[in-house]
């Protein structure tokens, strides 16, 4: 099979130039400078510059089109908001990457320093926040009127740290001196925000109207960073708000000599995008992220409903010209703010001020775990938001009297619908408030949409139940292979042309050459050249030397209790004492990556943390397993540290405890970048079995429902380990000390929780199969054609995994946005 490649896209040569003489110009009138005379950061803010032009350009014809056709626009609401560097793939997105690279050559600089001097966008965390990310890529790439909407944050989540193998935080400061060249000052389109005071109960000819008074003010100064979709014709934005004081100081405070007081309110405002998740764990943190949530949400409704007056004298159309998602219960607010300034401001009806509201906005779960479904003291909410409150309480009212009066006397329907948790301290349910103001609810793969309708809420998809649907989630493929993954990018593309690019799908075509020998050895070699570079770079960061010819096993996510990097260390240590100790030589060498950050509060993460940390020094230490086991873990997982690790990565691990994720991406790009699977069948894992084909994968452990039901009829830990020895052995010689030199109190909590009835994540009933598994995974992987194969089939049948298909199937099926037509 000798598909004629398409030819690739040569950008015209106008654009090639006005790159050269856009850097050239920025130095010159805002440096004062030539090329030779720049520092190496004036060198990469030069060329961001030169590249941002053309998006600026493009971004107001964007504009003007959506405008010229009315277009109904979709704004994506998230806290986070996870980008990565903009430099690379702006100039992959605009097709201009290698003749930037050869223009900066020929500058007498190596490009890729110049790359590597760019801070990642700090405004995200983990899954939620790169989903946001891809998102907005697929929405420019189609062509599509969608805008994001986040905070600015100064400082990102945290920059992470080991000291003697426990995590330490630092500040993540993203932003240089100059600030980011990607970002671009809206200062005069700034908002205004009320928040505290009180409710001056009035009436006005026999009507009770309550005015929101004695409130204090914040402003929100928006930035808008340019999304470029593939190609350059569209330009979208992403808007972030940075607090700012509507006082600088107060002067009579300041006259009378408190000038710590008199500066007091604007520290405190500023505070609002200062950090990403500030700790909630104790009152005045608490406040702090609900401030946040209320300002993003507050910032963006106003903006919104402000750039639809513009082109309408009326909200009759509202809904038909916005969609608004809310990226998980964090911008829940959305239902009251728009509520709030349909009736208070603009003097709608709540009839019809609700009727848009539902019509208008969409949520997305993403989560069963109970901390992201927030709840907030109704105290808190009543002295920050005291008119929200008040809106609350009527949505409840309306929303209890319709359950009464469809299900009558069905009390504990009404308890689990309510958006006030009546227990000791009463809080407001955010979740159910999202669910009660939106027309659509969506999980996020198969599995975990069908666990919202039947676990999390049946109450509201008893009441509600044509509002429910599944959106599995997706990754943009000009990000996580396009761009991180040049050289297999480039062997794709040899063999089936570049269609892939814009319709993943087009993978299939590989399915042509699995035995094609040529392919798979060209295969097989660009994973070894990603291997090595990998390899240097753990060495550069670690100072571990690993063995780029031993099998590169990867887990690389959030660190939580139920992803289940336990288990993985767990495997480790079996592994560890069947060489050590039972003198078996394994089938194959294996390096073990992690990366992940922990949340700074959560004890159980940062000691599991420390114990990968503690076994890797013993393992790679012993002359026994040393040539044949490595741990590494490499610190601060950001986006740029994932293009580097994603494309090494032969077996990927999506291990969590089935029920418990939601769906995952990262299952998804190392999958697409030619990883093999070992999972449990949860999440997205399920639809990935379903698409490479259950003989391409590893499925191992308790389906949902299997662990559902032995967490309620009783789990025994004990019982697992009194069948093994191998397992027995495992946990004792965590417990015994032998990898906290001699201390058996510093990983007690985990043995503790191990052996506990109580570990909901059943780490022990699934350590077994679990090995089994990984056991199979050796025999593969020693036949390089066999996997090779199975590697290719992998990418070839990863086409419904692109945030393209997610994007298209919530325009067609919640947003009701089609793609904005080019003029002729």
């Amino acid at each position: 099979m000798n598909p004629v490649a398409s030819p690739p896209d040569v950008p015209p040569s106008h654009a090639v130039a006005n790159l050269r003489e856009g850097i050239e110009t920025f130095l010159r009138f805002a440096r004062g400078k030539v090329w030779q005379e720049a520092s190496r950061h004036e060198k990469l803010h030069a060329l961001s510059i030169a590249v941002r032009r053309p998006m600026l350009d493009a971004m107001r014809d964007t504009e003007r089109r959506y405008r010229d056709q009315d277009s109904k626009r979709l704004y994506y609401l998230s806290m986070e908001f996870l980008m990565g560097r903009a430099l690379g793939n702006n100039l992959t997105s605009l097709k201009l990457y290698d003749e930037a690279k050869t223009i900066i050559a020929e500058l007498g600089v190596d490009f890729e320093e110049i790359q590597e001097l760019e801070q990642d966008a700090a405004l995200g965390n983990g899954g939620l926040g790169r989903l946001a990310a891809c998102f907005l890529d697929s929405l420019a790439s189609l062509d599509m009127p969608g805008f994001g909407y986040g905070i600015n944050y100064e400082f990102g989540l945290f920059r992470q740290t080991f000291l003697n193998g426990y995590q330490h935080e630092k500040p993540d400061h993203w932003l240089d001196e100059d600030g980011s060249p990607w970002l671009i000052d809206r200062a005069g389109e700034s908002i205004t925000v009320p928040v505290y005071g009180s409710i001056a109960h009035t009436t006005i000819d026999g009507v009770y109207k309550p005015k929101w008074v004695g409130f204090k003010e914040i402003v929100g100064v928006p930035h808008d960073m340019p999304i470029v979709g593939f190609g350059g014709r569209t330009v979208n934005f992403l808007r972030l708000y940075t607090a700012r004081s509507s006082d600088e100081f107060d002067i009579g405070i300041f006259n009378s000599g408190d000038y710590i007081a008199a500066v007091q309110h604007k520290i405190n405002t500023e505070a609002i995008s200062k950090i990403l998740y500030p700790s909630d764990s104790v009152d005045r943190g608490r406040e702090l992220r609900l401030t946040q949530e209320y300002f993003l949400v507050a910032c963006s409704v106003r903006d919104i409903v402000k750039r639809y007056l513009k082109t309408h004298n009326s909200f009759d159309d509202f809904a038909e010209k916005v969609a608004i998602q809310m990226n998980d219960t964090h911008p829940a607010l959305t239902v009251v703010e728009l509520m709030r300034l349909f009736i208070d401001d603009y003097g709608l009806p709540w009839e019809q001020a609700w009727s848009i509201t539902v019509a208008t906005c969409g949520y997305t779960n993403h989560t069963l775990m109970p901390e992201a479904l927030e709840k907030w003291p109704f105290d808190l909410i009543e002295r920050l938001l005291p008119r929200h409150l008040q809106i609350m309480q009527e949505i409840n009212r309306r929303l209890l009297a319709e359950v009464e009066r469809r299900y009558p006397g069905d009390t504990a329907m009404v308890q689990r619908v309510s958006l006030f948790d009546e227990s000791e301290r009463r809080n407001v349910r955010m979740g159910n408030l999202a669910m009660a103001g939106s027309h659509s609810i969506n999980g996020v793969a198969a599995l975990h949409s069908e666990l919202v309708k039947t676990a999390l809420a049946p109450e509201f998809h008893k009441l509600y139940p044509e509002r429910f649907n599944n959106k599995t989630n997706g990754v943009t493929p000009r990000r996580w292979l396009l761009h991180a993954n040049r050289p297999l990018a480039s062997l794709i593309t040899r063999a089936i042309g570049d269609s892939w690019i814009r319709n993943l799908d087009d993978l299939r075509q590989l399915e042509g050459f699995v035995d094609d020998a040529g392919l798979l050895d060209r295969l097989d070699s660009v994973k070894s050249r990603n291997k090595l570079a990998l390899a240097h770079l753990t060495k550069k960061m670690t100072n571990i030397v690993i063995d780029p010819s031993s099998l590169f096993d990867v887990q690389v996510k959030r660190m939580h209790e139920y992803k289940r990097q336990l288990l993985n260390i767990l495997h480790v240590v079996d592994r560890y004492w069947q060489l050590a100790e039972d003198r078996q030589t394994p089938l194959v060498p294996r390096t073990f990556f992690f990366a992940g950050k922990s949340a700074p509060g959560y004890f159980m993460a940062k000691l599991i943390i420390k114990l990968i940390h503690s076994v890797g020094e013993v393992v790679n230490a012993d002359p026994r397993t040393r040539d044949w086991l490595r741990v590494v873990f490499l610190p601060d997982y950001r986006v740029t540290l994932a293009e580097a690790i994603i494309p090494a990565a032969e077996l990927s691990e999506q291990i969590s405890t089935a029920g418990k994720e939601a769906s995952g991406t990262g299952n998804m790009k190392l999958a697409l970048n030619g990883a093999l699977t070992i999972g449990t069948l949860d999440g997205a894992n399920i639809e990935i079995r379903d698409e490479v084909g259950e003989e391409n994968i590893f499925i191992f452990g308790l389906r949902a429902d299997e662990v559902a039901r032995l967490v309620a009829e009783g789990y025994h830990p004990e019982h697992y380990l009194g069948s093994s020895r191998d397992l027995r052995r495992v946990v004792d010689s965590i417990a015994s000390g032998h990898f906290s030199r001699g201390d058996k109190d510093i990983f007690r909590p985990i043995v503790a929780n191990l052996l506990s009835a109580r570990d909901e994540y059943v780490h022990l009933a699934d350590l077994e199969p679990y090995i089994e598994a990984q056991q199979r995974v050796d025999i593969t992987w020693r036949d390089r054609a066999q996997w090779n194969r199975k590697a290719l089939l992998n990418i070839a049948r990863m086409g419904k995994f692109s945030s393209d298909r997610t994007i298209s199937e919530y325009a067609q099926e919640i947003w009701n946005i089609k793609p904005a037509e080019m003029s002729r």
